[in-house]
């Protein structure tokens, strides 16, 4: 077979048959598979640990194992950890079945290590109201449990070419109390609003489709934000001029840093927010 695609499928369907057997049966079988597995694994090691020793074959051996093949077959041998592009996207991939269930998806814009990745959200997601939910307690914190090395996760800005129909985030059912916050027709696109909910003075923020909600601190030396000025989407600090973009909570002034963020949802033009949750 030199289909890798059709090779990898096939050792799929077989490892799902050995679930299929009979105890005992299943039992033999994977130690059998386990054994000659650790046999090859053993051997490639040690060939590959010898053959490092001399500098061309070293630069040969990154050759080879950028075939397809020979780099599955290290992969699934353990011979060789996934890339940092293979970790995300088995991140991206533990979301994607809660995302196209609201008609949309996430796609994997660049990886830049070693510590940043782009992404931007399509079909329903794109532009979606409550796509800054999705984005936090989604997309971002699956990337930062699979990848913790990496420390900047940037959305691409909305194209608006999206469906826009889900104003409700997928992972909205998440536990805790939500409450309401004020109607949509209270919060007018590039505003904002001041709420005290549930012990947490908050700020709701409007930029087009897209609600977001912040704890009223500056991320700088957690000062009130709320009397700052909003330019283009953009809320300017009243104390120090720290800059924060209303979309997704990021301070521009100094990206190591971003604002606090609460879910909130769109519930029949009602703003509600999951607060109190330290």
């Amino acid at each position: 077979m030199t289909d890798l695609r059709r090779t990898l499928d096939e050792l799929a369907a077989l490892e799902a048959a050995l679930g299929e057997l009979e105890e005992t049966p299943a039992r033999l079988a994977r130690r059998w598979r386990d054994s000659v597995e650790e046999f090859y694994r053993e051997a490639l090691r040690r060939l590959i640990r010898d053959l490092r020793k001399d500098e061309c074959c070293a630069a040969r051996l990154r050759e080879i194992a950028s075939d397809p093949f020979v780099y599955a077959a290290l992969r699934r041998l353990e011979i060789l950890r996934p890339s940092l592009q293979e970790r995300v996207e088995t991140a991206l991939d533990s979301v994607r079945p809660m995302l196209r269930g609201h008609g949309g998806d996430v796609e994997l814009i660049e990886v830049v290590p070693p510590d940043r990745v782009r992404l931007r959200f399509v079909g329903n997601c794109d532009g979606c109201p409550a796509s800054t939910l999705t984005f936090y307690a989604g997309v971002k914190k699956a990337i930062e449990e699979h990848c913790p090395e990496i420390r900047h996760i940037e959305q691409a800005p909305a194209t608006g070419t999206g469906g826009g129909a889900a104003f409700t985030s997928p992972f909205a059912a998440a536990p805790g109390r939500w409450h309401p916050a004020a109607s949509v027709a209270e919060l007018p696109d590039g505003g904002i609003l001041v709420r005290e909910i549930a012990g947490e003075r908050l700020i709701l923020a409007r930029i087009g489709p897209v609600v977001s909600c912040f704890v009223d601190a500056c991320a700088h030396l957690g000062l009130p934000l709320s009397d700052g000025t909003v330019e283009d989407g953009v809320l300017v600090c009243p104390h120090h001029g720290f800059r924060y973009d209303l979309r997704s909570g990021e301070c521009l002034t100094v990206p190591e840093v971003q604002l606090e963020v609460r879910a909130v949802r769109l519930v029949d033009g009602r703003i509600e927010v999951r607060a109190g949750e330290g």
